[in-house]
């Protein structure tokens, strides 16, 4: 076997199955990556510099195909259900056993790299793929060490990924020939039959989610965060569409993290290294900070070229919406690295409500902010997806039930200890519809929406009046700087207001509804702010 780059001591991949193999090239640069990746023909060279790839027949996750080893470590800690699907040991083996056959007269890339900016919480991580794409995507995606740490390096969990391998389900018990599984006692991730480099990066998250909480009282959020000139750090929870990027990319202020975030008793901070962002009709002009970051070294994937050139085309959705790129963190110009933030002022829960019944601001009560954690509401509006007609609520439990091991309420019992603890705010933001439900009323105005969220940083909500919402409870502010008055009372904006009524009671109904399967095991408290009908 043929080995290159820098070597760690611990460098047998034989806890893996693998016993031969034609060579593995460790720790290597994006440079020597990106020279490999081209040589083998995984993609092609952009006019900017950023290697373009297609992931193949998967262009997203494949939830339905992620499962958990279920053994005495997990079977009663887990929440097992539709997200988190069990599956015995004996079938992680023998995937783990033919996986290690498998890759026997192939080339392999080992790279080592850490998830969690703050030291206290470092894990180590190794992971171990087919392609030198992938590696790549490792690299930008997670905390990069330096190179007297790779030395000695000995990983903590290890991601194995080969997308060329494919499960026969018959014989492996997998659902089809795609997968990824988690096991949690032996700290190893298998992933094969997807190129979709996402799969990597959410098995990372997942396995934080299920160890930050249980083992060191520190809640895991699916969450973008910014910090202020002032060292005050906000926090953006939200799920696709209703503007966690958009809102948290505020030049006045320090990139933390777009997406995967721990808060410890000393703060927030980033799980890792990078950014992953869609590219869909993606702009200079309105995201400049993402645009200029697709260079040598960033990975984008399923995008198109424009006919005869190598620019790419970020309107061509030919091969999939979910275009994306990978890209290290210090890409961005103003993100603050280490990506470590203080204990947050402000938490912002986005919602795009489509029904225009929610309120575009209003401050939660500790109880009130437990109780729509776990709800995590947002709606689908018609286009958004195949088969969409009119507006579909859509609850995801914590902002990204996907991913998370647990009960939702011991991540949202976390949260309400936090914010009492570090006395924080806690705010909804409808960046959804106003005047009537979609189709009658419009969109939230993007600056008006900014306008809320830079008040409610900037303290200057402190010595407003509230009032109660008449159905859901929530603090409803009376004035708002830089925002019409009239906009503030979603009621007010509607021409019909018995119209209004009936649709909050809906909506109050199907959240309700939906938290039925959370309540035998939320206390009185998250209960209690639930609507009021």
């Amino acid at each position: 076997m043929k080995e290159t780059g820098i070597i760690p001591i611990s460098h047998s991949l034989a806890y893996l199955g693998i016993k031969e193999v034609k060579s593995v090239s460790w720790n290597l640069t994006p440079a020597e990556l990106v020279e490999d990746a081209l040589l083998q023909n995984e993609g092609t060279l952009t006019d900017t510099g950023a290697l373009m790839v297609d992931t193949g027949e998967f262009t997203g996750r494949s939830p339905k195909d992620k499962f958990f080893v279920k053994d005495a470590m997990t079977e009663s800690t887990i929440w097992w259900g539709d997200v988190n699907q069990p599956i015995d040991s004996s079938v992680f083996e023998s995937l783990l056993s033919k996986m290690g056959t498998f890759v026997a007269d192939k080339k392999l890339y080992a790279r080592d790299l850490f998830a969690c900016a703050e030291p206290e919480f470092s894990l180590k991580l190794r992971v171990i793929t087919s392609t030198a794409s992938h590696n790549l995507f490792a690299n930008n995606m997670f905390i990069r060490p330096e190179s007297h740490d790779l030395r000695n390096f000995e990983p903590e969990f290890t991601v194995f990924s080969l997308p060329e391998f494919k499960a026969d389900s018959s014989i492996d018990k997998t659902r089809s020939q795609n997968f990824a599984i988690i096991n949690l006692t032996k700290k190893i991730i298998i992933i094969g039959g997807t190129g979709y480099t996402g799969e990597i990066k959410k098995g990372i998250f997942t396995i934080l989610n299920y160890i930050l909480p249980l083992q060191r009282n520190t809640l895991s959020m699916h969450c973008s965060a910014n910090v202020g000139e002032h060292g005050d750090t906000a926090v953006f929870f939200g799920l696709s569409g209703t503007g966690k990027t958009t809102l948290s990319a505020d030049p006045d202020r320090q990139l933390v993290g777009d997406d995967e975030h721990g808060w410890g008793d000393h703060g927030v901070f980033n799980f890792e290294g990078g950014c992953y962002a869609k590219v869909i009709n993606l702009s200079q002009e309105n995201e400049p900070e993402i645009y200029n970051a697709i260079r040598f070294g960033a990975l984008l994937e399923n995008t198109r070229y424009h006919p005869n050139t190598r620019t790419v085309n970020f309107d061509d959705v030919s091969v999939s919406q979910n275009t994306r790129v990978s890209y290290p963190l210090d890409y961005i110009p103003n993100a603050l690295i280490p990506s470590i933030g203080g204990n947050p002022k402000n938490i912002f829960f986005l919602t795009a409500d489509a029904f225009g019944v929610l309120p575009p601001i209003a401050k939660l009560t500790p109880s009130q902010a437990m109780y729509h954690f776990i709800s995590g509401y947002t709606s689908k509006v018609a286009g958004t997806e195949v088969g969409v007609i009119e507006p579909q609520m859509v609850f995801s439990a914590c902002f990204g039930a996907p991913f998370f091991p647990l009960h939702p309420a011991q991540y949202a019992s976390l949260l309400g200890e936090k914010m009492k603890k570090f006395n924080v705010n806690v705010w909804i933001i409808n960046t959804g519809w106003t005047g009537g439900t979609y189709g009658v009323g419009g969109r939230m105005k993007l600056k008006y929406t900014r306008a809320m969220i830079t008040a409610a940083i900037e303290h200057k909500l402190d010595n407003v009046v509230f009032h109660a919402h008449p159905v859901f409870g929530v603090s409803v502010p009376g004035s708002c700087p830089g925002v019409p008055y009239q906009i503030l009372n979603p009621r007010d904006t509607w021409a019909n207001k018995e119209a209004y009524d009936e649709k909050a009671k809906f909506l109050a109904n199907a959240f309700k509804e939906n938290f039925k399967k959370f309540e035998s095991s939320s206390s009185q408290e998250i209960m209690a702010g639930g609507p009021l009908v």
